[in-house]
Protein backbone atom coordinates (compact mmCIF):
# COMPACT_ATOMS: atom_id res chain seq x y z
CA UNK A 1 0.00 0.00 0.00
CA UNK A 2 2.60 2.38 0.93
CA UNK A 3 4.57 1.58 -2.45
CA UNK A 4 1.35 2.21 -4.18
CA UNK A 5 1.26 5.89 -2.41
CA UNK A 6 3.88 6.95 -3.12
CA UNK A 7 3.66 5.84 -6.85
CA UNK A 8 0.27 7.78 -7.03
CA UNK A 9 1.99 10.70 -5.89
CA UNK A 10 4.72 10.76 -8.71
CA UNK A 11 2.22 11.73 -11.22
CA UNK A 12 1.80 15.13 -10.90
CA UNK A 13 -1.56 16.15 -12.60
CA UNK A 14 -2.79 19.33 -13.56
CA UNK A 15 -6.34 18.26 -13.17
CA UNK A 16 -5.77 18.47 -9.15
CA UNK A 17 -5.35 21.99 -9.14
CA UNK A 18 -9.04 23.03 -8.80
CA UNK A 19 -9.93 20.54 -6.03
CA UNK A 20 -8.93 22.86 -3.54
CA UNK A 21 -8.23 26.87 -3.46
CA UNK A 22 -5.33 26.92 -1.39
CA UNK A 23 -3.34 24.42 -4.66
CA UNK A 24 -4.91 26.41 -7.27
CA UNK A 25 -3.83 30.05 -5.28
CA UNK A 26 -0.67 28.73 -3.89
CA UNK A 27 0.29 27.38 -7.19
CA UNK A 28 -0.09 30.56 -9.07
CA UNK A 29 1.83 32.52 -6.20
CA UNK A 30 4.54 29.92 -6.35
CA UNK A 31 5.25 31.16 -9.76
CA UNK A 32 4.62 35.12 -8.76
CA UNK A 33 7.16 34.67 -6.26
CA UNK A 34 10.08 34.00 -8.75
CA UNK A 35 8.76 35.62 -12.08
CA UNK A 36 8.02 39.03 -10.24
CA UNK A 37 11.79 39.01 -8.46
CA UNK A 38 13.17 37.76 -11.21
CA UNK A 39 12.23 40.76 -13.67
CA UNK A 40 13.28 42.89 -10.69
CA UNK A 41 16.76 41.28 -10.28
CA UNK A 42 17.25 41.40 -14.24
CA UNK A 43 16.85 45.30 -13.71
CA UNK A 44 18.81 46.14 -11.10
CA UNK A 45 21.80 43.83 -12.86
CA UNK A 46 20.50 46.29 -15.92
CA UNK A 47 21.00 49.13 -13.68
CA UNK A 48 25.05 47.79 -13.34
CA UNK A 49 25.94 46.34 -16.50
CA UNK A 50 23.71 48.04 -19.30
CA UNK A 51 22.06 45.95 -21.39
CA UNK A 52 20.05 46.75 -24.67
CA UNK A 53 17.98 44.01 -24.52
CA UNK A 54 16.36 45.22 -21.37
CA UNK A 55 13.51 47.64 -22.43
CA UNK A 56 12.53 50.62 -20.50
CA UNK A 57 9.11 49.78 -18.88
CA UNK A 58 5.37 52.19 -19.07
CA UNK A 59 5.97 53.23 -15.31
CA UNK A 60 9.56 53.90 -13.30
CA UNK A 61 10.64 50.52 -12.58
CA UNK A 62 10.80 51.08 -8.66
CA UNK A 63 6.95 51.76 -8.62
CA UNK A 64 6.10 48.82 -10.76
CA UNK A 65 8.25 46.75 -8.19
CA UNK A 66 6.50 47.71 -5.60
CA UNK A 67 2.67 47.25 -6.94
CA UNK A 68 3.86 43.99 -8.36
CA UNK A 69 5.23 42.60 -4.97
CA UNK A 70 2.26 44.16 -2.79
CA UNK A 71 -0.36 43.40 -4.95
CA UNK A 72 -0.19 40.69 -7.20
CA UNK A 73 2.78 38.31 -5.55
CA UNK A 74 1.66 38.02 -2.04
CA UNK A 75 -2.08 38.25 -2.98
CA UNK A 76 -2.72 34.90 -4.27
CA UNK A 77 -1.37 33.13 -0.98
CA UNK A 78 -3.67 35.34 0.81
CA UNK A 79 -7.09 34.60 -1.15
CA UNK A 80 -5.52 31.06 -0.89
CA UNK A 81 -5.62 30.69 2.81
CA UNK A 82 -8.46 33.14 3.24
CA UNK A 83 -10.79 31.06 0.97
CA UNK A 84 -10.41 27.99 2.54
CA UNK A 85 -10.37 28.99 6.36
CA UNK A 86 -13.13 31.65 6.18
CA UNK A 87 -15.91 28.80 5.82
CA UNK A 88 -14.03 26.81 8.94
CA UNK A 89 -13.85 29.73 10.66
CA UNK A 90 -17.49 30.96 10.15
CA UNK A 91 -18.93 27.53 10.37
CA UNK A 92 -20.08 27.41 6.51
CA UNK A 93 -19.42 24.32 3.96
CA UNK A 94 -16.36 24.66 1.97
CA UNK A 95 -16.24 26.81 -1.08
CA UNK A 96 -17.39 25.01 -4.51
CA UNK A 97 -14.62 25.03 -7.45
CA UNK A 98 -17.02 27.46 -9.52
CA UNK A 99 -16.60 29.94 -6.38
CA UNK A 100 -12.67 30.31 -6.73
CA UNK A 101 -11.57 28.64 -10.08
CA UNK A 102 -12.58 32.46 -11.27
CA UNK A 103 -9.50 34.23 -8.68
CA UNK A 104 -7.27 31.53 -9.72
CA UNK A 105 -6.97 32.24 -12.89
CA UNK A 106 -7.75 35.67 -12.88
CA UNK A 107 -4.30 36.48 -10.72
CA UNK A 108 -2.30 34.17 -12.51
CA UNK A 109 -3.16 35.89 -15.66
CA UNK A 110 -3.07 39.37 -14.00
CA UNK A 111 1.00 38.87 -12.59
CA UNK A 112 1.88 37.31 -15.99
CA UNK A 113 0.80 40.36 -17.82
CA UNK A 114 1.33 42.68 -15.46
CA UNK A 115 4.80 41.79 -15.19
CA UNK A 116 5.17 41.31 -18.97
CA UNK A 117 3.83 45.42 -19.11
CA UNK A 118 6.17 46.24 -16.87
CA UNK A 119 9.16 44.74 -18.95
CA UNK A 120 8.12 47.04 -21.55
CA UNK A 121 4.70 46.08 -22.92
CA UNK A 122 2.20 49.22 -21.87
CA UNK A 123 -1.06 47.73 -23.43
CA UNK A 124 -0.20 44.23 -21.23
CA UNK A 125 0.26 46.19 -18.24
CA UNK A 126 -3.49 47.94 -18.43
CA UNK A 127 -5.11 44.43 -19.17
CA UNK A 128 -3.05 42.70 -16.44
CA UNK A 129 -4.08 45.54 -13.94
CA UNK A 130 -7.77 45.15 -14.65
CA UNK A 131 -7.94 41.76 -14.66
CA UNK A 132 -5.95 41.49 -10.88
CA UNK A 133 -8.94 43.97 -10.05
CA UNK A 134 -11.59 41.98 -11.60
CA UNK A 135 -10.38 38.83 -9.84
CA UNK A 136 -9.68 40.31 -6.77
CA UNK A 137 -13.21 41.89 -6.62
CA UNK A 138 -14.87 38.27 -7.05
CA UNK A 139 -12.46 37.02 -4.65
CA UNK A 140 -13.90 39.57 -1.79
CA UNK A 141 -17.48 38.84 -2.68
CA UNK A 142 -17.15 35.44 -2.25
CA UNK A 143 -15.58 35.77 1.38
CA UNK A 144 -18.54 38.74 1.82
CA UNK A 145 -21.04 35.82 1.11
CA UNK A 146 -19.54 33.63 3.67
CA UNK A 147 -18.96 36.35 6.14
CA UNK A 148 -22.97 37.26 6.04
CA UNK A 149 -23.93 33.62 6.43
CA UNK A 150 -25.41 32.98 9.46
CA UNK A 151 -22.98 32.06 11.81
CA UNK A 152 -20.49 33.02 14.88
CA UNK A 153 -18.62 36.64 14.53
CA UNK A 154 -14.79 36.32 14.00
CA UNK A 155 -13.03 39.60 13.92
CA UNK A 156 -10.34 38.37 12.65
CA UNK A 157 -12.36 37.64 9.30
CA UNK A 158 -13.60 40.52 9.52
CA UNK A 159 -10.61 42.75 10.13
CA UNK A 160 -9.08 40.76 6.94
CA UNK A 161 -11.57 41.06 4.67
CA UNK A 162 -11.68 45.23 5.87
CA UNK A 163 -8.07 45.16 4.68
CA UNK A 164 -8.62 43.40 1.40
CA UNK A 165 -11.22 46.34 0.38
CA UNK A 166 -8.41 48.45 1.15
CA UNK A 167 -6.09 46.60 -0.59
CA UNK A 168 -8.42 46.45 -3.51
CA UNK A 169 -9.18 50.42 -3.19
CA UNK A 170 -5.00 50.72 -3.67
CA UNK A 171 -4.48 48.70 -6.84
CA UNK A 172 -7.58 50.81 -8.30
CA UNK A 173 -5.65 53.59 -7.75
CA UNK A 174 -2.58 52.39 -9.89
CA UNK A 175 -5.23 51.69 -12.43
CA UNK A 176 -6.08 55.26 -12.72
CA UNK A 177 -2.58 56.65 -12.68
CA UNK A 178 -1.91 54.33 -15.91
CA UNK A 179 -5.02 56.30 -17.60
CA UNK A 180 -4.36 59.18 -15.56
CA UNK A 181 -0.86 59.51 -14.58
CA UNK A 182 -0.40 61.43 -11.10
CA UNK A 183 2.67 60.58 -8.93
CA UNK A 184 -0.23 61.45 -6.26
CA UNK A 185 -1.99 58.00 -7.07
CA UNK A 186 0.53 55.44 -6.99
CA UNK A 187 2.39 57.49 -4.10
CA UNK A 188 -0.89 56.38 -2.53
CA UNK A 189 -1.68 53.01 -4.16
CA UNK A 190 2.31 52.06 -3.18
CA UNK A 191 1.46 53.06 0.43
CA UNK A 192 -1.63 51.48 0.98
CA UNK A 193 -0.14 48.55 -0.23
CA UNK A 194 2.12 47.75 2.76
CA UNK A 195 0.35 49.23 5.36
CA UNK A 196 -3.41 48.96 4.83
CA UNK A 197 -3.53 45.74 2.68
CA UNK A 198 -0.43 43.50 3.63
CA UNK A 199 0.39 44.41 7.00
CA UNK A 200 -3.21 43.71 8.90
CA UNK A 201 -3.94 40.88 6.93
CA UNK A 202 -0.67 39.36 8.10
CA UNK A 203 -0.64 40.71 11.90
CA UNK A 204 -4.49 39.42 11.77
CA UNK A 205 -3.56 35.60 10.74
CA UNK A 206 -0.39 35.48 13.48
CA UNK A 207 -3.13 36.84 16.20
CA UNK A 208 -5.71 33.89 15.31
CA UNK A 209 -3.17 31.79 14.04
CA UNK A 210 0.07 31.65 16.48
CA UNK A 211 -1.34 30.80 19.79
CA UNK A 212 -3.13 28.41 18.09
CA UNK A 213 -0.55 26.77 16.76
CA UNK A 214 1.68 26.77 19.86
CA UNK A 215 -1.46 25.79 21.84
CA UNK A 216 -1.99 22.67 19.71
CA UNK A 217 1.52 21.35 19.74
CA UNK A 218 3.40 22.37 23.49
CA UNK A 219 1.82 21.26 26.73
CA UNK A 220 0.53 24.12 29.10
CA UNK A 221 0.78 26.65 26.80
CA UNK A 222 -1.51 29.79 27.30
CA UNK A 223 -3.02 30.44 23.95
CA UNK A 224 -3.01 34.49 24.64
CA UNK A 225 -5.13 36.30 21.93
CA UNK A 226 -6.79 39.29 23.42
CA UNK A 227 -9.46 41.02 21.16
CA UNK A 228 -8.87 44.58 21.76
CA UNK A 229 -5.38 44.23 19.92
CA UNK A 230 -6.53 43.79 16.47
CA UNK A 231 -8.46 47.01 16.83
CA UNK A 232 -5.78 48.79 18.49
CA UNK A 233 -3.43 47.34 15.77
CA UNK A 234 -5.65 49.06 12.90
CA UNK A 235 -6.03 52.47 14.60
CA UNK A 236 -2.55 52.61 14.53
CA UNK A 237 -1.87 51.08 11.00
CA UNK A 238 -4.49 54.05 9.93
CA UNK A 239 -2.98 56.69 11.61
CA UNK A 240 0.36 55.54 10.11
CA UNK A 241 -1.19 55.77 6.40
CA UNK A 242 -2.55 59.07 7.51
CA UNK A 243 0.54 60.38 8.54
CA UNK A 244 1.92 58.63 5.13
CA UNK A 245 -0.31 60.25 2.92
CA UNK A 246 0.70 64.61 3.93
CA UNK A 247 4.09 63.36 3.98
CA UNK A 248 4.13 64.25 7.79
CA UNK A 249 7.10 61.75 8.40
CA UNK A 250 8.53 63.63 11.14
CA UNK A 251 4.98 62.39 12.68
CA UNK A 252 5.04 58.84 12.33
CA UNK A 253 6.44 57.78 15.10
CA UNK A 254 3.72 58.92 17.08
CA UNK A 255 1.57 56.01 15.81
CA UNK A 256 4.36 53.46 15.69
CA UNK A 257 5.94 53.63 18.74
CA UNK A 258 2.38 52.51 20.27
CA UNK A 259 2.22 49.61 17.60
CA UNK A 260 5.85 48.90 18.60
CA UNK A 261 4.77 48.67 21.91
CA UNK A 262 2.25 46.12 21.28
CA UNK A 263 3.82 43.94 18.71
CA UNK A 264 6.61 43.75 21.30
CA UNK A 265 4.53 42.93 24.51
CA UNK A 266 2.83 40.27 21.44
CA UNK A 267 5.80 38.66 20.64
CA UNK A 268 7.05 38.20 24.40
CA UNK A 269 3.25 36.72 25.50
CA UNK A 270 3.59 34.63 22.76
CA UNK A 271 7.22 33.36 22.09
CA UNK A 272 7.45 29.13 23.83
CA UNK A 273 9.67 29.09 27.09
CA UNK A 274 10.16 25.13 26.39
CA UNK A 275 11.66 23.30 23.46
CA UNK A 276 9.67 24.14 20.23
CA UNK A 277 9.81 21.73 16.81
CA UNK A 278 11.14 24.27 13.92
CA UNK A 279 7.40 24.62 11.80
CA UNK A 280 6.47 26.69 14.81
CA UNK A 281 9.73 27.94 16.30
CA UNK A 282 9.74 29.73 12.79
CA UNK A 283 6.61 31.53 12.76
CA UNK A 284 7.68 33.26 15.96
CA UNK A 285 11.09 34.46 14.59
CA UNK A 286 9.17 35.97 11.49
CA UNK A 287 7.05 37.44 13.63
CA UNK A 288 9.73 38.96 15.28
CA UNK A 289 10.62 40.86 12.24
CA UNK A 290 7.77 42.79 12.63
CA UNK A 291 8.55 44.75 16.13
CA UNK A 292 11.89 45.33 14.77
CA UNK A 293 10.42 46.89 11.59
CA UNK A 294 8.58 49.16 13.70
CA UNK A 295 11.36 49.82 15.38
CA UNK A 296 13.15 51.10 12.42
CA UNK A 297 10.15 53.22 11.05
CA UNK A 298 9.92 54.67 14.34
CA UNK A 299 13.61 55.50 14.54
CA UNK A 300 13.61 57.09 10.97
CA UNK A 301 10.89 59.55 11.69
CA UNK A 302 12.26 60.88 15.25
CA UNK A 303 15.54 61.23 13.03
CA UNK A 304 14.10 63.15 10.76
CA UNK A 305 12.12 65.20 13.20
CA UNK A 306 15.28 66.47 14.72
CA UNK A 307 17.17 67.16 11.08
CA UNK A 308 15.01 66.52 8.43
CA UNK A 309 17.05 63.31 6.79
CA UNK A 310 16.23 59.71 5.59
CA UNK A 311 18.89 57.88 7.62
CA UNK A 312 17.31 54.54 6.96
CA UNK A 313 16.29 55.19 3.51
CA UNK A 314 14.11 51.91 2.58
CA UNK A 315 15.43 49.99 5.39
CA UNK A 316 12.58 50.30 7.10
CA UNK A 317 9.76 48.73 4.49
CA UNK A 318 12.33 45.95 3.46
CA UNK A 319 12.62 44.63 7.03
CA UNK A 320 9.03 44.58 6.97
CA UNK A 321 8.23 42.89 3.83
CA UNK A 322 10.84 40.68 3.15
CA UNK A 323 11.48 40.10 6.83
CA UNK A 324 7.91 39.37 8.33
CA UNK A 325 6.60 39.30 5.11
CA UNK A 326 8.39 36.65 3.30
CA UNK A 327 9.20 34.97 6.68
CA UNK A 328 5.97 34.39 7.64
CA UNK A 329 5.21 33.27 4.12
CA UNK A 330 7.97 30.50 4.47
CA UNK A 331 6.82 29.43 7.41
CA UNK A 332 2.90 29.79 7.09
CA UNK A 333 2.67 28.23 3.65
CA UNK A 334 5.22 25.58 4.51
CA UNK A 335 2.81 24.40 7.11
CA UNK A 336 -0.45 24.82 5.39
CA UNK A 337 0.95 22.93 2.24
CA UNK A 338 1.87 19.99 4.48
CA UNK A 339 -0.93 19.34 6.95
CA UNK A 340 -3.33 19.02 3.64
CA UNK A 341 -0.81 17.11 1.79
CA UNK A 342 -1.30 14.32 4.57
CA UNK A 343 2.44 15.11 5.44
CA UNK A 344 3.68 15.73 8.33
CA UNK A 345 4.04 18.98 9.65
CA UNK A 346 7.83 19.42 10.08
CA UNK A 347 9.73 22.50 8.17
CA UNK A 348 12.42 20.20 6.27
CA UNK A 349 15.45 20.40 4.63
CA UNK A 350 13.81 22.76 1.80
CA UNK A 351 11.77 24.90 3.87
CA UNK A 352 14.40 26.02 6.44
CA UNK A 353 16.80 26.48 3.45
CA UNK A 354 14.32 28.85 2.18
CA UNK A 355 13.86 30.44 6.01
CA UNK A 356 16.97 30.71 6.63
CA UNK A 357 18.02 32.44 2.99
CA UNK A 358 14.72 34.67 3.86
CA UNK A 359 16.64 36.02 6.82
CA UNK A 360 20.03 36.84 4.94
CA UNK A 361 18.13 38.29 2.09
CA UNK A 362 16.20 40.93 4.61
CA UNK A 363 19.58 41.76 6.64
CA UNK A 364 21.48 41.96 3.19
CA UNK A 365 18.63 44.22 2.05
CA UNK A 366 18.42 46.63 5.05
CA UNK A 367 22.19 46.83 4.87
CA UNK A 368 21.55 48.56 1.36
CA UNK A 369 20.34 50.98 3.12
CA UNK A 370 23.67 52.27 4.49
CA UNK A 371 26.06 51.98 2.22
CA UNK A 372 27.37 54.46 0.04
CA UNK A 373 26.77 52.12 -3.18
CA UNK A 374 23.82 50.45 -2.50
CA UNK A 375 23.20 48.58 -6.12
CA UNK A 376 25.23 45.50 -5.75
CA UNK A 377 23.72 44.94 -2.01
CA UNK A 378 20.11 45.17 -3.70
CA UNK A 379 21.19 42.71 -6.85
CA UNK A 380 22.63 40.54 -4.40
CA UNK A 381 19.36 40.66 -2.43
CA UNK A 382 17.37 39.63 -5.39
CA UNK A 383 19.48 36.84 -6.35
CA UNK A 384 19.18 35.90 -2.86
CA UNK A 385 15.49 35.86 -2.88
CA UNK A 386 15.51 33.92 -6.02
CA UNK A 387 18.07 31.08 -4.53
CA UNK A 388 15.81 31.17 -1.60
CA UNK A 389 12.48 30.43 -3.23
CA UNK A 390 13.39 28.53 -6.13
CA UNK A 391 13.64 24.80 -4.45
CA UNK A 392 10.99 25.78 -1.63
CA UNK A 393 8.56 26.78 -4.72
CA UNK A 394 9.94 23.88 -7.00
CA UNK A 395 9.05 21.59 -4.01
CA UNK A 396 5.70 23.21 -3.40
CA UNK A 397 4.40 23.01 -6.83
CA UNK A 398 5.38 19.04 -7.06
CA UNK A 399 3.09 19.01 -4.03
CA UNK A 400 0.06 20.64 -5.49
CA UNK A 401 0.29 18.82 -8.25
CA UNK A 402 0.17 15.60 -6.83
CA UNK A 403 -2.51 13.89 -4.39
CA UNK A 404 -2.44 13.92 -1.08
CA UNK A 405 -0.10 10.65 0.79
CA UNK A 406 -2.90 9.80 2.90
CA UNK A 407 -5.24 8.89 0.61
CA UNK A 408 -7.81 11.59 1.70
CA UNK A 409 -9.66 14.39 -0.86
CA UNK A 410 -8.34 17.84 -0.73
Amino acid sequence: MLMDRKLIELRPNLALLPIAPHRLLFFAGMIALLLGMGWWTLHLIDLRWPNAAMTPGPVPAGWGHAILMQYLVFTPFIFGFLLTVFPRWLGQPALTVRRYLPIGIGLALAYVLTTLGLAGHGRLLHVGVVLGLLAWFWGIVQLLRVQLAPGPTVIHAQSMLFALCLGWCGLLLFAIYLHHPDARLVYAAIKIGGFGFLLPIYFSVCHRMLPFFAGCVLPGYRDHRPGWAIPLFWAGVLLHLGFEMVHAYDWLWISDLPLLALTAWLLWRWWPRQPTPPLLRVLFIGFAWLPLALALYALQSLWFAIDGNFILGRAPIHALSIGYFGSLLVAMVTRVSHGHSGRPLQLGRVGLWAFACVQIVATTRVIAELVSDPLDWQIAAGIGWLLAFAPWAIRALWIYLTPRIDGQPG
